[in-house]
């Protein structure tokens, strides 16, 4: 079989996780042919959120240093699938559409897939000022890394694990984000964005817009002066994105 690690970032969400766990979908994702383990990276958590994933069958992994990146650096490292598949503990992102996303990865030999939360159809889900900032981070990103994603601050990303191995990847916080998706693309790694739905967040909003928004826009000015390594060309399946309209 295949074998999928799921990397699941977390602080203090142990209200959200039984229904996390919940929407992952094991028996089609076996019946798929993979053999799928879940981490949760507990990110210093105060409420109990590595005993509660414990309990519900994950893999805690404790990262004591606060970070989104952080907390993903720790993941990723202690994962053990040929594939990672990553999202957010709040809610808010699909793993039902897992399966969907895989068959896309195998079918079109990508290597890094990421997806688009900012369709109209999930415009609920977002408050305006989140969905302004993501939309204008965006843009900025494409505009200076010339690869076409609608999305650059999406958390929910499929990819050959090789890619993270070859990756230089810096960011400790929320600018882990874009920055994943810019090294990845920029490299050459056959890539790929879906449009996915985007669920309203259970619990405390963590995300502070101005803090996290000034450092990501700091990043992406940054990252564009370092050096890359190309792998390959770059190959934007538009055909697949288009079949896989799940919004």
């Amino acid at each position: 079989m295949n074998t999928l690690s799921i990397v699941i970032p977390a602080l203090n969400e142990a209200e959200n996780l039984p229904a996390v766990m919940a929407s992952i979908p094991f028996a089609e994702l076996e019946e798929g042919g993979w053999r799928t383990e879940v981490l949760v990276v507990d990110n210093g958590s105060t409420d109990g959120t590595g005993d509660v994933a414990r309990l519900l069958g994950a893999r805690v992994v404790d990262q004591p240093a606060r970070g989104y990146g952080n907390a993903y650096r720790a993941g990723f490292g202690a994962a053990t699938g040929e594939v990672i598949a990553t999202g957010d503990a709040d809610r808010t992102y699909p793993f039902d559409a897992l399966p969907r996303l895989l068959r896309t990865l195998v079918d079109h030999d990508v290597e890094f897939m990421t997806t688009n939360r900012l369709a109209r159809g999930n415009s609920e889900a977002m408050k305006p000022s989140h969905s302004l900032g993501n939309h204008v981070l965006s843009a900025i990103s494409r505009s200076l890394f010339r690869n076409e994603l609608r999305d650059s601050q999406s958390g929910m990303w499929v990819f050959r694990r090789y890619v993270w191995q070859r990756l230089d990847v810096r960011s400790t916080g929320m600018s882990f984000s874009q920055e994943i998706k810019n090294a990845a693309t920029r490299a050459g790694y056959r890539y790929l964005e879906l449009p996915i739905e985007y669920r309203k967040r259970g619990g405390q909003v963590k995300l502070n817009a101005l803090r996290d928004g000034t450092e990501n826009l700091r990043q992406l000015f940054e990252h564009t002066f370092r050096r890359a390594r190309p792998v390959r060309r770059p190959m934007l399946l538009d055909r697949a994105a288009q079949e896989f309209d799940t919004v």
